[in-house]
Order: C-alpha cells, then sequence, then structure tokens
C-alpha cells in the first residue's frame, strides 16, 4: 500500500468559546468552530471575501488547554487530522456525517479580536472582517449531539 498523509494545518480566529465535556471514561473533549478567510478575484475583477468555518476537536490534555486559554475572536494555530463522524438521526433514521479536524497541537497567536492594544501581533493588514455568526458545530445533527458520551 502506498504511504498517505492525512495533516491539516490552520490559522484561524474562533467562532465561540470551546466547549468542554469529558466522556463516559472521564476523557476531557473540547469542541470549537474556527474560521478562516481568503480573499479572491470574481469574473468581474471586484475583490471578494470568503470564510470557511472548520470544526475542531481536541482531547484530553490539549481540550483543557483549550477550554482554558481559547475564547471567541482568539487568533490561534491547529495542527491535526480530518476525521469524519457518522451517526443516525434519532427523527428521521437517516446516516448523519459531520467532518472535523482533530487536533494534535494548538499555537495561541496573539490576543483576541476586542483586544485594543496596538502592535498587537495578531494585527495585519491582510486580517479579513471577521463574521459573527458561525454555524453550529453539529448542524447536521440539529438537535443531537454526534458525539455521545
Amino acid at each position: 500500500m502506498a504511504k498517505s498523509v492525512n495533516r491539516v494545518t490552520l490559522i484561524g480566529h474562533l467562532g465561540r468559546d470551546p466547549q468542554l465535556k469529558h466522556t463516559s471514561g472521564g476523557t476531557a473533549v473540547a469542541n470549537f468552530t474556527l474560521a478562516t478567510n481568503d480573499r479572491y478575484k470574481d469574473k468581474d475583477g471586484n475583490w471578494q471575501d470568503r470564510t470557511e468555518w472548520h470544526n475542531i476537536t481536541c482531547w484530553a490534555r490539549l481540550a483543557e488547554i483549550a477550554s482554558e486559554y481559547l475564547k471567541k475572536g482568539r487568533s490561534v494555530y491547529v495542527e491535526g487530522s480530518q476525521r469524519t463522524h457518522s451517526w443516525d438521526d434519532k427523527q428521521s433514521g437517516q446516516k448523519r456525517y459531520q467532518t472535523y479536524v482533530s487536533a494534535t497541537d494548538l499555537v495561541l497567536l496573539g490576543g483576541d479580536r476586542s483586544d485594543g492594544a496596538s502592535g498587537s501581533p495578531r494585527e495585519s493588514a491582510t486580517d479579513q472582517n471577521f463574521p459573527g455568526d458561525e454555524p453550529e458545530f453539529a448542524s447536521a445533527g440539529a438537535s443531537e449531539d454526534p458525539f455521545e458520551f
């Protein structure tokens, strides 16, 4: 079998504070959304901004660190691997899927976007507007928690 790689590297801003839970075995799990932005020219030559939302899951000590230090708007570097979780929707009986990044490393970058300090390392000419209405972490499951503990 040929070698393969499943590695995700993201730098973005948290859409909400991490939600910390524990498995029945006591392992900490933290979930949050991360927004990444890019800018491109459309067919008419006008600049357009595009925001991509990523679901992030941290486990064990990394989950506890994320819960303690990360807050909505905070800039963070995340490294991990892409995973897909599936479950049966209890209302419709359909199979549901959710793709997320299982984080293996976090690096806190600068402060949050509400900081007023000048010269902050998070400030740059390439910063995009940060929308405040990120999608729900498990929008495919509506009222269900895709990670049952």
